[in-house]
């Protein structure tokens, strides 16, 4: 079974969650929902989502109390606010309270995917700060400071590219990455359908350094129909 980007979404109305979850779980993500804020905070708790959508208008409650109740039980995930209202007084608010971001209803799904991938690159990216210098993932030794991976005392010859493709796999050790959020974290563009085999290419090429046989790959696992994960169970 493989471990997808989690998604909690916490949104009262019907019409408005089947979609969006449907529109989500084209792009992969792994979605969980909850109509209303108590539900929703219990999930946040036990589901461990990488991502929260967290609508202001609940059924038992502001959206506002719930994230700031989330924080206060020290769950960091990235948490993205809908709101139906425009003033600016409620996005200050919601950001207070602990929101990292907020849409405003009615949006595009497009714009809303745009934001979660923006948000799941900041908060488990290559940059992210709370991540050591020294990563150690399977067999290898990979000093991010300077760009350089280890087996043993022998030093791997990684292309920049292919250096940042291994740190992004192996921070998210057991999770299938789509090519999608592959091309945008490493590459920092919007993927197109032609460009996803970019990812492909590079991945061949950090197999053949990487891999003890190439040939059949142990680290870095093809995960059909979705994209990549890497292996640290060796």
């Amino acid at each position: 079974m493989t471990q997808q980007t989690r998604i909690l979404m916490i949104e009262d109305d019907p019409a408005v969650a089947s979609s969006l979850r449907e529109g989500l779980e084209r792009e992969g993500y792994d979605v969980m929902h909850a109509d209303n804020g108590e539900d929703g905070v219990s999930a946040a708790r036990d589901y461990n989502p990488h991502l929260i959508i967290l609508d202001i208008r609940l059924p038992d409650g502001s959206g506002f109390d719930f994230c700031r109740q989330m924080r206060q039980m020290r769950l960091r995930q990235p948490i993205i606010m809908l709101t139906a209202s425009r003033d600016e007084i409620d996005k200050v608010l919601g950001l207070e309270m602990g929101a990292d971001d907020y849409v405003t209803k009615p949006f595009s799904l497009q714009e809303l995917r745009s934001r979660i991938r923006a948000m799941i690159r900041r908060a488990y990216g290559e940059f992210s700060i709370a991540d050591s210098d020294t990563l150690y993932a399977a067999d290898l030794v990979i000093d991010k400071s300077r760009g350089q991976v280890w087996r043993g005392k022998s030093l791997l010859n990684l292309t920049p590219t292919e250096f940042r493709l291994l740190v992004l796999l192996a921070q998210h050790p057991g999770q299938a990455l789509t090519r999608r959020q592959i091309l945008d974290a490493v590459w920092g563009y919007t993927a197109e359908i032609e460009n996803e085999r970019t990812v492909n290419v590079h991945i061949r090429r950090l197999r053949e350094k990487i891999e003890p046989d190439p040939s059949r790959p142990t680290l870095v696992q093809t995960m059909p129909g979705i994209g990549y994960r890497f292996n640290a169970e060796m």
